[in-house]
């Protein structure tokens, strides 16, 4: 299988995570003009699963290099394959919950409370579970990133489309949301081997614990999306007939979606063999300045913004930047 052997190679995986778990939601724009978020996660939830198969049936069977992907899944104890399940229900959870936060309470609460506790916290469970790089480098980067987030909200909050009144309820699952968040990626780590080259028999390995991750997110979907459909947090019910008579091409622009995600968590996981569980998962949430900047240079959310907002835009990208470079510097 494809096991990454420079860190600089890990570094550069990671910035392609970054920019997959920054773009993906551009599909859902492009969906939304028609089709109900609802309907487009089922098909995005497919894109997961069908790359990671493929991921794992080319990349994870090919080469000298570690286990095949046949092998080592017929070998897989069932402790490692619930750790990699479950972290697929946790993180499709997640998901969920924080694209209701951003419905009830705003991209300018969500965003800074959701995925702020999801980087920071994230960071810290990996860092303590195995330990890798520069802590004082890693925490001040995590610590920029997180500013720049919480300036990245403020700015939304110029937005009058952003203004929204901030309620228990918001903030609830903003805060749930992040803290699922920053907790999957943990689980599918503590189903790998530590030696990518040279797996422990029982333990997955990346590709594996990607697949079986994404059979969590399809199959917990059964229940979290039907939830949803059945009872959405904006207008009226949806259903599995209204799915089925959407066109082959809105059907590709989720799948698409999806499978800009998990090439992105691919990489992460194979990353994080040289870079670190914790410095892999702090530079894949980068992903909010790729979002934001997919916000200000193609969908133009803040045209026509006040000079202030402009700053606050400019301050966000500079604090983003120095944040990603201190967290790749403390794995050198």
């Amino acid at each position: 299988m494809f096991i990454v052997h420079s860190y600089t190679t890990a570094v550069i995986f990671t910035i392609i995570t970054m920019i997959c778990w920054g773009s993906w939601a551009n599909t859902q724009k492009i969906a939304g003009k028609s089709w109900r978020f609802e309907l487009f996660y089922w098909d995005y939830v497919w894109g997961i699963v069908i790359l990671s198969l493929i991921s794992a049936l080319t990349l994870g069977s090919f080469g000298e290099n570690g286990r095949g992907f046949i092998t080592d899944i017929s070998l897989a104890d069932p402790e490692n394959i619930a750790y990699a399940f479950l972290a697929g229900v946790i993180f499709n959870l997640a998901n969920i919950l924080l694209v209701a936060a951003i419905a009830v309470a705003g991209m300018s609460v969500a965003f800074p409370v959701g995925i702020g506790i999801a980087l920071v916290l994230g960071v810290l469970v990996n860092y303590l579970a195995t330990p890798s790089g520069n802590p004082f480098m890693l925490f001040a980067g995590v610590i920029l990133v997180a500013i720049a987030i919480l300036v990245d909200a403020v700015a939304y909050k110029q937005l009058e489309s952003a203004k929204q009144k901030v309620t228990s309820r918001g903030l609830g699952l903003s805060v749930t949301a992040g803290i699922l968040m920053a907790l999957f990626y943990r689980f599918v780590a503590k189903s790998m081997a530590p030696d990518f080259m040279n797996p422990a028999e029982g333990m997955l390995t990346p590709y594996t614990a990607v697949f079986i991750f994404s059979i969590g997110i399809l199959i917990s979907n059964l229940l979290f999306n039907t939830i949803l459909m059945k009872k959405p947090i904006e207008g009226e019910a949806v259903s599995y007939y209204q799915y089925f008579k959407g066109t082959y091409k809105i059907h590709l622009v989720g799948i698409l979606g999806g499978t800009i995600w998990a090439i992105g968590m691919s990489l992460s996981i194979i990353a994080a063999g040289k870079a670190g569980y914790a410095i892999s998962y702090g530079l894949g949430q980068g992903a909010t300045l790729i979002a934001a900047l997919w916000g200000v240079f193609i969908w133009k959310e803040f045209k026509g913004a006040s000079q202030k907002t402009n700053i606050l835009l400019f301050l966000m990208f500079v604090l983003f930047i120095l944040g990603l470079g201190f967290i790749i510097y403390a794995g050198l």
